[in-house]
């Protein structure tokens, strides 16, 4: 058999079950870390419940997706958790399922191993949305998933401090309303409201445009060149002001 008849035929059993994101739908890729908590609260051992070193891991391996080949508009990364919504007419790999699964994991994973010294792995999974609206509940809806982590967080581990184990602290908090946890932290001398917001709301990147001097070599004079590049807040505003913040970094 000759190999393009070969190669044919053999390649179909790969093929034959792709699924493409259909034209005029928005890409939304989430990604999760591969036992995590392992990775992080014992080998090792981060600070709990949140650590200002793996945040900054977190925020460059989002920056790396959004510099890796595909036009990722907006990234956004709380835990060990990263969104990254596509420009609307990405069509990168023909817009193949398997192709951004595969292929945005392996980029994640190898960023931040290499960032953290040892193997660190994600998942990907792909949201396809009809509307830009649904496109900002979907964020809003991993926001405000954030800051009920976070708030779990700070009271499980604010027990586990005080001597708890782990089993008495989960049973402590379960039924516990949000004003009975917040108390619980206040008795503590933690106020809740005033933790920093990157722990509460996750981080937020995009691109934003910037202006810089350069030299024209054409008209051998310096001239104002205009420039993207990647910022990331800290500080995400919340509910309503935050699908305002979408709509306002909105490609249209």
């Amino acid at each position: 058999m000759k190999f393009d008849d070969f190669d044919a035929k053999m390649r179909v059993f790969e093929t034959a079950v792709d699924y493409c994101v259909l034209p005029g739908l928005y890409i939304v890729a989430r990604l999760d870390g591969r036992h995590f908590t392992r990775l992080t609260k014992e080998t090792h051992k981060f600070d709990v419940p949140f650590d200002s070193q793996f945040r900054d891991y977190m925020i460059e391996t989002v920056t790396h997706l959004m510099n890796c080949g595909f036009r990722v508009h907006y990234g956004y990364t709380q835990s060990d958790e990263i969104s990254l919504l596509f420009h609307f007419n990405e069509d990168t790999f023909n817009r193949k399922l398997r192709k951004y699964n595969s292929v945005l994991a392996a980029e994640a994973s190898a960023k931040f191993s290499l960032l953290l010294g040892e193997t660190g792995c994600f998942d990907c999974r792909i949201s396809q949305l009809p509307t830009f609206d649904l496109v900002c509940d979907y964020f809003r809806w991993r926001q405000e998933d954030a800051h009920r982590n976070a708030l779990n967080s700070h009271c499980y581990w604010i027990l586990r401090k005080d001597g708890k184990s782990a089993k008495n602290a989960t049973a402590h908090l379960f039924g516990m309303s949000v004003a009975d946890k917040n108390e619980l932290l206040f008795q503590y001398g933690i106020n809740f409201n005033e933790l920093p917001n990157w722990q509460k709301r996750g981080v937020g990147l995009y691109w934003e445009t910037y202006e810089k001097p350069a030299m024209n070599p054409k008209l051998g004079a310096f001239v104002t060149a205009t420039r993207k590049r990647i910022k990331y807040e800290l500080d995400l505003p919340m509910k309503d002001e935050y699908f305002r913040f979408l709509l306002s970094i909105s490609p249209g």
